[in-house]
């Protein structure tokens, strides 16, 4: 039979639905999400939380000529399931198929690829201007989250957008905070007043009769506005946003869609900036995801009755945990460890760090720019602070990165999780670009383990040195390998020899080091005696194995999980240059000029040819290329000595 659902492929489609019956859309829609992530993973709690919220703009607005722009983006399902995307939704997150977030070449219903917190308002801002200098009257809407009001950018937005007066609409989905029936009731009659045209005519028809008062009118119309705006200020809890350029509307109950869709009606007829506060409930209409919102914040595919993530074969502890019992364990010996996290704490693997250690444990919100300076701080009072940050996130605070911690060549530990390939979430995430972007800074140390139990040995090289040093791990499982009791610093800029070789050498960086032995050995059953070396350090750079290797094969290979422009292979490429070594092939291998998109982890590095049997295949055709060329080079030599001779 079929749904409401079915019958909506765009916003237009919505708009024929009777608003009565919105609520069994929305009950259909939950199901969809919730049976859709159980196969696919993906965000589901956030997205069950604003399921009537998104219901309720693409009703009361006219996308895409109005513009819509979701901050992050993780709880856009709804609004892709209404603007054409039904029919391919359980492609979600999938390779080739719809991504887990807003993006422009996707629909143009997405009117700003997102996948980072706070841009939604300066975008916004943007927008608007634009639709102002062009002329145009149509919405810009911004829907952000709580959390994301700790970046700063969003209030940089507000600021901006406040000062200049235009019109532009924000809404702050507020997740966290708890509404009693009191509190729901009382804010939908102050949004009632607030925003209904009969209390806008009203006051100002009252303002008007009291400046009308000989002598003393203007004065009783000035005091009136200032009882009313500290009666709003005990009352609605929107007074920073008032004194931002706001007109405050609410807190609304975010799952009552008769309140949402008379709000959203009433704001459209204001001019100006506006800003509706919308409380929501993360997980809504499914327990398992209402009573663990954080576990169901992005989950792994799960069984839809019990709730149950499904079980995946046994693996090795992840590189997070590895993290986290490290990081605890280093800082039982040593109390001037600190432990740093933008909103992050579980997902960055220092809750347990947190717990144990309460006073030496700062989540500074989703402000990336903001905890580097911080740790920078904390590290001038003789502290060795360790901010623990994905490499997505931490690409936000290059300029404090470089400014203020490697300028002062101060001893901060940049510990950079999802550090190359991270999957299903697409471009936003992929942590492919840190070796290139940091690689530049002075001061910088930067190293990648092959193996958790290396990686336990960088961690504490990293703390104890006396500059800034970074040490990024990719996501998932290590390798199972035996961890040391003890654990030890590493000589810095030293690499490590896993196999040697006469043909050629592969120099490869932390997680590819392993694929790249492998291919090594793929190679060796076809008759080629290859090397491998885990550089361990991408800055500095082991110079001596780098020369004596190319003097030994001439023929170096380097793999790393990251963009090729300027990152390992070219640092490579750079030392030989310096050192004026120039009878050496050399071949990289890792991410070409492009963005990496969703999909299993997996998948693309085959696709990019960073497994072992990509590695041994790049491996052989380089080889065969320079045999090749040395075949054509003697052939020329050979004529050249018979044309002199004759």
């Amino acid at each position: 039979m079929p749904t409401l659902l079915d019958t909506i492929d765009s916003p237009d489609d919505l708009k024929k639905i009777p608003r009565q019956d919105l609520p069994t859309l929305a009950q259909e829609i939950r199901e969809t999400i919730i049976e859709t992530v159980s196969k696919t993973g993906g965000h589901l709690s956030p997205n069950l939380g604003v399921v009537e919220l998104s219901l309720a703009i693409h009703y009361a607005f006219n996308s895409p000529k109005d513009k819509v722009i979701w901050d992050v983006g993780h709880q856009a399902y709804t609004h892709k399931l209404l603007t054409g995307r039904r029919k391919n939704f359980h492609t979600l997150r999938q390779f080739e198929g719809i991504t887990g977030f807003p993006k422009v070449s996707e629909s143009p219903h997405d009117a700003f690829s997102t996948g980072h917190s706070g841009t939604s308002i300066p975008a916004a801002v943007g927008l608007a201007c634009g639709r102002d200098m062009k002329g145009e009257d149509n919405k810009v809407i911004a829907v952000i989250g709580d959390g994301s009001m700790t970046s700063g950018i969003s209030f940089e937005g507000l600021n901006q957008a406040g000062g200049m007066k235009k019109n532009l609409l924000v809404v702050l989905n507020d997740n966290e905070m708890s509404i009693s029936p009191n509190v729901g009731a009382l804010s939908s009659y102050l949004n009632k007043i607030l925003t209904g045209q009969l209390f806008n005519k009203m006051k100002d028809e009252v303002d008007t009769l009291l400046e009308s008062i000989p002598g003393i009118g203007k004065q009783i119309s000035q005091f009136a506005h200032r009882v009313e705006e500290q009666v709003k200020g005990i009352f609605v809890p929107g007074r920073i946003f008032e004194d931002l350029g706001f007109v405050y509307i609410g807190p609304i109950d975010g799952h009552n869609l008769e309140h949402l869709l008379d709000a959203f009606e009433n704001v459209k007829k204001m001019k100006g900036p506006l800003l509706v506060h919308v409380v929501t409930k993360k997980g809504k209409g499914y327990q398992p995801a209402e009573d663990r919102s954080h576990s169901f914040h992005g989950v792994s595919p799960f069984d839809v009755d019990s709730g149950n993530v499904h079980k995946k074969q046994s693996a090795p502890p992840s590189y997070t945990s590895i993290f986290s019992k490290t990081m605890v364990e280093l800082a039982k010996s040593d109390e001037k460890i600190v432990g740093i996290t933008a909103a992050m704490a579980d997902g960055a693997g220092l809750a347990e760090f947190a717990e144990i250690f309460p006073d030496r444990f700062y989540d500074v919100g989703i402000a990336e720019q903001h905890a580097v300076t911080f740790a920078a701080g904390l590290a001038l009072e003789g502290f060795k602070p360790v901010a623990a940050i994905y490499s997505t996130f931490l690409q936000r605070a290059l300029d404090q990165v470089l400014l203020d911690v490697c300028l002062m060549n101060l001893p901060v530990t940049f510990a950079v999780d999802r550090a190359g390939i991270v999957g299903e979430d697409g471009p936003t995430h992929q942590g492919v670009f840190d070796l290139s972007l940091f690689r530049s800074f002075p001061h910088m140390v930067m190293m990648a383990p092959k193996d958790e139990n290396e990686f336990r040995h960088m961690l504490k090289t990293a703390i104890d040195h006396k500059g800034p040093a970074l040490v990024r791990y990719p996501r998932g499982s290590g390798l199972g390998v035996e961890l040391d009791e003890t654990i030890e610093t590493l000589e810095i800029g030293r690499s490590e020899v896993l196999k040697e070789g006469q043909t050629a050498a592969i120099f490869a960086v932390g997680n590819m080091v392993a694929p790249a032995y492998q291919a090594a050995e793929i190679l060796e059953q076809e008759g080629f005696d290859v090397a491998v070396i885990n550089a361990r350090f991408v800055k500095p750079l082991d110079g001596d194995a780098i020369e004596k290797f190319a003097e030994a094969t001439g023929c170096i290979i380097t793999v790393e999980e990251n963009m090729l422009q300027g990152g390992f292979g070219s640092a490579v490429m750079e030392f030989l240059e310096e050192r004026n070594i120039w009878n050496v092939s050399v071949k990289r291998i890792g991410i070409p000029d492009q963005f990496v998109e969703h999909g299993a982890p997996g998948l693309l590095r085959k696709n990019y040819g960073l497994d072992a049997e990509g590695i041994a295949h790049t491996v052989r055709k380089t080889l065969e290329s320079k045999s090749k060329g040395l075949k054509g080079h003697l052939r020329d030599l050979k004529q050249a000595v018979n044309i002199q001779l004759s």
